[in-house]
Parts: structure tokens; C-alpha cells; sequence
């Protein structure tokens, strides 16, 4: 059976506290904090990020399948795969796919490349779940919604985690939804969406996938759950006769928020971050029905194991409520005194899109000096069409000068630009996102990332930034949901699934 052989996340650098929200409306303080996209991300941007944390060194042209799941997609017309696919240098004969519609959007992904694996249409398949949903002001989904990405490799062998069967049944409800023409996230009276949808749902499919696995309940080392409010979730381990303290965990919730069809993928990847060789997942996933998997992992995890989400969930600085609004278009600025952009040609774009879409840049084979953009002609040994294609995106380099305008047109004053010189040879100049203007220095190491740039005409154009170096740092919001429970799933007594006692 096919596995997981990588997984990688990303969870962005800023994040809100929601009792900055509740104090902005003058309602009722909820702890915690959500993760929010910067002005120059979106759902393409993290989903490469966060498959660039899962590829190893040249793997992204072995890659057969790539599977693009999100519900807010940045195009109503135009593959969100095909976009990530160029940033991520993938090879143009690997079959791209956009997954869409549903919070289940990620672990149906999964299931359409282990299906395409054992059908050996492929030997390996790289899914990336991602999305930033947004809940209208002063209310509740404003307060819960947060953004992230996370990815999956999933291989044939050499695998982290065997995927040894899934189970899936849809359900039609309108408990959570969002019409095509709407902005926000709508949701009906929670009693209904918790009993009728989640609930009822949920239990019933994990169970009946129990059965077909032909486990019992004692076989499950890390059950990990999916649910539109963590707050479900102690009410269902109950019915099926687990400890609440271990299948009611949701470490991601209090310090990122419900991120989405990338949630799913978090937690899952937060239960391999403490995973040991031939423990058994349960890893179920609600949305329109309910998609349940069950892993056993292997010895490899030794190898590749991480501490990927609380790395990326202790790696943050608090932004303000005014900047949300504003990085969302939720508030009407008056805008800068000075021309608009020029149009975007697509025809640019078409010509660019390995220097700029992949950041490639040439090394002479003649002395190995490094250009960007492209060279001909190497400006050291003057050697002609004398160079391999280099790529500038998994590099790191350090700031030689920099500047800050703050007249510049941006959501976020000051635009922060910089030469930045790379370690293995190259200069490239750059903006500096996801940094504290006051602490940009020269020296600094900074590291490439996919971000937006420009949009004019309805089209995106996307190119690389660089940010300071992430580093996990002490986080201003409690940890205590994110303590490392391990052990066989305990039932609370000897009722069958079902018949817990409330």
C-alpha cells in the first residue's frame, strides 16, 4: 500500500489576537489568536511554500502528480496548480489538478493520488492543501478562521506512514457554505450543524471505517480529528468511547485558527512531528461527509521526522486589527497620489516565467560565476551560451544595503528594499517582507519566498521576496493545547461506540 514519504507546512509569520477583534467590536474577549496572510500572500503563495518544506533537493522534477486543494482559490478561471507548478520548477509532463468545493478538498486529493498510485498511473504524487478564508466582520468566523498550507508527498515506497485503507461517505447539509458570489463563510444554528452535520456524520463514518479496517478501538495509537470547532470534538470522542484528552486535541486551533481544508493536514502533520514506528492514525476529515484514513507509521519517520508545525507556530509577531482590514480590502483607504500601474502584458509574463516564476537564474560552466537574470555572455570570463540554469529560490544570502520608502504604493509602509548578496555567488535586488522595519540590518540572513506582486487588469503577477530567517521563538499565546499526548487510544468505559456516556 501506498504511504506518506515527506509532509511539510506553513503557517504565516503574522498573527491577530482575537481579543484585539472582539475589543475593536466591543464584544466579548476570546482567547487565542488566528494566523493571518500577509498582504502579499494568498492561497498559490502558501501552498508553494509549504511544498517546498515537504521537496527534497531536485525532487520537484520527479514529481508526477501535483494536486492543488483550496477553497478560495485566487482565480475563478485559471489553475491554481499550473501556478504553483511554475513557482516550484515541477516538470511541465506533471499532471496538475485543481480540488475545490469542500473542506474535505485536501484528503479528497489524497484519495485521487493513491488511487492514481495503485492504478501505477504514477509513482508518486504531491498534494498541497491551503486556504484563508474569510468571516464577515464582527462576527464569529472572524474570530475562528485562520490561514496555513501544508503538503503531502505520497510515494509507493520509502514511506514516513503506510495509508493502509480509506473510507469516504458525503453527506448534503447546509451547515457551513459559502455561495460562489459571497465573500464570507456562512454557517446555520450551531446546535444543527454540530448534531445534524458533524456529530451524526462523524461518528458514523469512523466507525464503519473501524469495522472494514477490522481494528478495534485499543489499535489506535493517535487519532486525529477534524472538526469545524474544536469545541465538537470532546462531545464525538465520547460517543465513540475514546479519551477526550487524546482525541479531542486541536493543537493548531488556539494559535493559527480553522485554516481551512488545510486543517486536516496540519493536525495530521502535528500527530507525525511526535509519531514512533508502528503507531497507528486514525485521521478522519469532515466536510460535506467525511473522509477517514488509516496510517500505520514506519521506520522512516526516524529519518524525516520534524518538529515542523510548533516551529512554524512559535515563529510569529502579533499585527494589528487596522492592517487586517486593510490587507483584506475589508476598508476603503483613499489611495496614493501618483499614476496607477502599468498594464500587465501576458506576453512578459509567458517570457519570464522561469527567471521569474522559478527564480532561475545561470552559472557559467566555464568559472561558475552566478547571474541573475539569465546571461549569455558571463560578465566574468565573457564565455557565450556557455551556462546551466540556477536556481536562487532554496537559497539563502545576507543584506549588502537596503532602504525603506515610505511613499511607496503598499498595504504595509514602509516597501523595504535590498540588495541581497547569496552565499554560493549571485546578486539579486529584492523586496523584505515579513520583517520589522526597525531591525533590518546589513548582514542579515535572509531566505527567498513565493509572494504576490502586482495585480492589474484581473491578472496576478507573482514573483519571489525575501524574508528574514524564521526562527521558533517564545509566542505571547498559551502552548498548554499543544503538550505531546502519546499512548493507545483509552476508552472512557466499556459502552460500544455510540453509547458513551455524556
Amino acid at each position: 500500500m501506498a504511504g506518506i514519504r515527506d509532509y511539510g507546512v506553513y503557517i504565516p509569520y503574522n498573527r491577530l489576537e482575537r481579543s484585539r477583534i472582539a475589543q475593536t467590536w466591543g464584544g466579548y474577549p476570546k482567547k487565542g489568536e488566528k494566523a493571518v496572510a500577509n498582504f502579499d500572500e494568498d492561497t498559490v503563495t502558501m501552498a508553494v511554500e509549504a511544498a517546498r518544506a515537504c521537496l527534497s533537493p531536485g525532487g520537484n522534477k520527479t514529481v508526477d502528480r501535483f494536486y492543488f486543494a483550496s477553497t478560495t482559490a485566487p482565480y475563478a478561471e485559471k489553475q491554481a496548480a499550473s501556478l504553483a507548478a511554475a513557482a516550484l520548477d515541477l516538470s511541465p509532463a506533471a499532471f496538475t489538478m485543481d480540488v475545490a468545493g469542500s473542506l474535505r478538498a485536501g484528503t479528497s486529493a489524497i484519495c485521487a493520488g493513491l488511487d492514481a498510485l495503485q492504478a501505477n498511473a504514477a509513482s508518486n504524487a504531491l498534494v498541497t492543501a491551503s486556504d484563508m478564508r474569510l468571516g464577515a466582520p464582527n462576527g464569529v468566523k472572524e474570530l475562528d478562521l485562520g490561514d496555513g498550507a501544508a503538503a503531502l508527498v505520497l510515494a509507493r515506497d520509502d514511506v514516513i506512514a503506510k495509508i493502509d485503507g480509506y473510507y469516504s461517505v458525503n453527506h448534503e447539509i447546509f451547515d457551513q457554505y459559502r455561495p460562489a458570489d459571497h465573500p464570507y463563510v456562512l454557517s446555520w444554528e450551531d446546535r444543527f450543524v454540530r448534531e445534524k452535520g458533524f456529530s451524526q456524520v462523524m461518528v458514523k463514518a469512523v466507525t464503519t471505517a473501524m469495522e472494514r479496517f477490522k481494528l478495534s478501538w485499543s489499535d489506535i495509537t493517535l487519532p486525529v480529528l477534524t472538526a469545524p470547532n474544536p469545541g465538537y470534538l470532546k462531545g464525538v470522542a465520547k460517543k465513540l468511547g475514546w479519551d477526550p484528552k487524546l482525541a479531542a486535541m486541536d493543537a493548531v486551533y488556539p494559535r493559527a485558527g480553522n485554516t481551512g481544508c488545510a486543517h486536516s493536514f496540519l493536525l495530521l502533520c502535528h500527530a507525525l512531528d511526535r509519531a514512533k514506528p508502528g503507531d497507528r492514525i486514525l485521521w478522519a476529515n469532515y466536510g460535506d461527509g467525511c473522509d477517514v484514513m488509516l496510517l500505520t507509521v514506519t521506520d522512516r519517520i526516524l529519518e524525516r521526522q520534524q518538529v515542523a508545525v510548533e516551529a512554524q507556530l512559535g515563529s510569529g509577531a502579533l499585527t494589528t486589527y487596522p492592517k487586517y482590514l486593510r490587507w483584506r480590502n475589508l476598508v476603503e483607504t483613499e489611495p496614493p497620489m501618483r499614476p496607477g500601474q502599468e498594464p500587465v502584458s501576458a506576453p512578459a509574463l509567458y517570457r519570464d516565467r522561469r527567471c521569474g516564476m522559478a527564480l532561475q537564474g545561470s552559472k557559467c560552466r566555464e568559472c561558475g560565476t552566478v547571474h541573475y537574470p539569465v546571461q549569455r555572455i558571463c560578465m566574468n570570463c565573457r564565455a557565450k551560451d556557455r551556462f546551466d540554469y540556477y536556481a536562487f529560490a532554496g537559497r539563502r544570502g545576507r543584506v549588502v544595503t537596503f532602504s525603506h520608502d515610505l511613499l511607496g504604493v503598499t498595504p504595509d509602509p514602509p516597501t523595504t528594499v535590498a540588495a541581497v548578496d547569496f552565499e554560493e555567488g549571485g546578486r539579486i535586488m529584492v523586496d523584505i517582507t515579513d520583517r520589522n522595519p526597525n531591525e533590518i540590518a546589513i548582514n542579515m540572513e535572509v531566505e527567498m519566498t513565493f509572494r504576490k506582486f502586482r495585480r492589474t487588469n484581473g491578472i496576478q503577477v507573482y514573483w519571489w521576496k525575501s524574508r528574514p530567517v524564521r526562527q521558533a521563538q517564545s509566542h505571547p499565546v498559551s502552548q498548554e493545547l499543544s503538550r505531546p499526548l502519546r499512548g493507545t487510544v483509552a476508552q472512557i468505559d466499556d459502552h460500544g461506540p455510540g453509547e458513551g456516556k455524556e
